[in-house]
């Protein structure tokens, strides 16, 4: 077991931080200021030109073994750099969720056709792209309760169903949805879904509203939507019918991998923050660094982070070495670890900066509800635990 990065990551993750601190981080302010100029949903010009860097720079696409050259393994220090700026960084490197788990499904499962129309200007960041799972009227974390109806009607499928969280729908480039539906409610539970593209312009196609996370409304958005008789081309079906559970369970593999990653680097900014705080700021005679109180939370801080980060490690290499399956109990324990760490350490900087903290002008605020939130994004806490406590108890019936 070897977690050493390799020479093309140790280059990659130190480019990157480089484009983030001469960059990434310089432009968070002026990205705001664009956004609150233009409306919430709105394209930042800023993005454009931070593509640009990043492309010149080789920082593209790296998510991609097939396209980048790098393992999980290696690509996860990328990921955790641009999680000190979550929302910017990942989609100047075209690296962002959800396209980059579509990109997955379409190189994986993607007739030639659908790679050409959807794959390729993902690829190139001309378009963005939404993953189309979750329902309000039923428990999506168990997949097969998926209501929506796919039904072929000769060469086409008609897609009835209720979706909503659906990231990425708000930002006027989404311009496909990969949608999870039934197409035969009475095979056996986990052959019953399949995945279909739908062209945003789709009639039939209807947005109800965008999602606010903890009061926060994202640049690419959490969206409400309504599939009403829509009708697709029957050759917009990923795969073959009932082969949507199984394309779910490639596509969560290395997107954890990501999010955990991010979630590290969000937890090792807020650190960063924390200790910087606490060594310019006096209080009761003497600065806060040498307060005995701050301290622990300066070094639980390090041990929680070094320890979840080795965790995610070990989750990629073993992805790297036998697939998806042969890490599901590390994926299903980094994605409750990995964002519970970052909320402790986050919370912790929040209670050295005090009321400055519960603002905006740090990233503290907005990074405690989006750690918080990815403790539910691609399934809750408690769902992994019960995946973790399955495979432990199978097998203690093994030996």
């Amino acid at each position: 077991m070897d977690f050493a990065p390799s020479a093309a990551a140790r280059d990659a993750a130190a480019e990157m931080r480089r484009f983030l601190e001469e960059h990434i981080i310089p432009a968070e302010p002026v990205w705001a200021e664009q956004l609150r100029a233009d409306g919430e949903h709105s394209h930042p010009p800023v993005m454009a030109e931070l593509k640009a860097e990043a492309r010149r720079r080789g920082l593209w696409n790296l998510f991609l073994p097939a396209v980048s050259g790098m393992s999980n393994l290696d690509y996860a220090a990328v990921a955790e750099v641009t999680g000190w700026s979550p929302v910017i960084a990942p989609e100047a490197i075209n690296c962002q969720a959800p396209d980059t788990g579509n990109m997955e499904i379409l190189h994986l499962f993607g007739t030639e056709e659908q790679r050409k129309r959807w794959l390729e200007p993902l690829l190139e960041g001309e378009i963005r792209s939404a993953f189309a799972m979750t329902e309000p009227d039923v428990a999506s974390s168990d997949a097969t309760n998926i209501a929506t109806s796919i039904v072929r009607d000769g060469d086409e499928y008609v897609i009835n169903g209720h979706k909503w969280w659906i990231t990425g729908t708000a930002d006027e480039r989404c311009r496909v949805f990969i949608v999870m539906g039934k197409t035969d409610p009475d095979a056996e539970p986990h052959r019953q879904q399949s995945m279909i593209l739908v062209p945003r312009d789709t009639p039939g196609f209807e947005i109800v509203r965008h999602l606010p996370i903890f009061g926060y409304q994202d640049q690419h958005g959490h969206s409400e939507i309504r599939l009403t008789d829509v009708r697709v081309p029957a050759t917009n079906l990923l795969a073959d019918e009932g082969d949507g559970f199984a394309i779910a369970q490639a596509r969560l593999g290395p997107g954890r991998i990501h999010h955990a990653m991010r979630a590290i680097g969000m937890a090792e900014r807020a650190l960063s923050l924390l200790t910087d705080r606490a060594t310019r700021r006096v209080a009761f005679g003497r600065p806060l660094s040498e307060q005995g109180a701050v301290q622990d939370m300066i070094a639980e801080s390090r041990i929680e982070i070094d320890q979840v980060r080795l965790y995610v490690q070990r989750a990629a290499w073993l992805i790297d070495q036998g697939g998806a399956r042969a890490a599901r109990s590390e994926i299903a324990g980094i994605k409750v670890a990995a964002p519970r760490v970052a909320n402790r350490v986050i919370d912790r900087a929040i209670e050295v900066f005090g009321a400055a903290g519960l603002g905006d002008d740090l990233p503290l605020a907005y990074f405690s509800a989006w750690a918080r939130a990815l403790r539910v994004v691609d399934g809750p806490d408690a769902v992994h635990r019960r995946t973790i406590a399955r495979q432990e108890l199978r097998r203690l019936a093994q030996r």
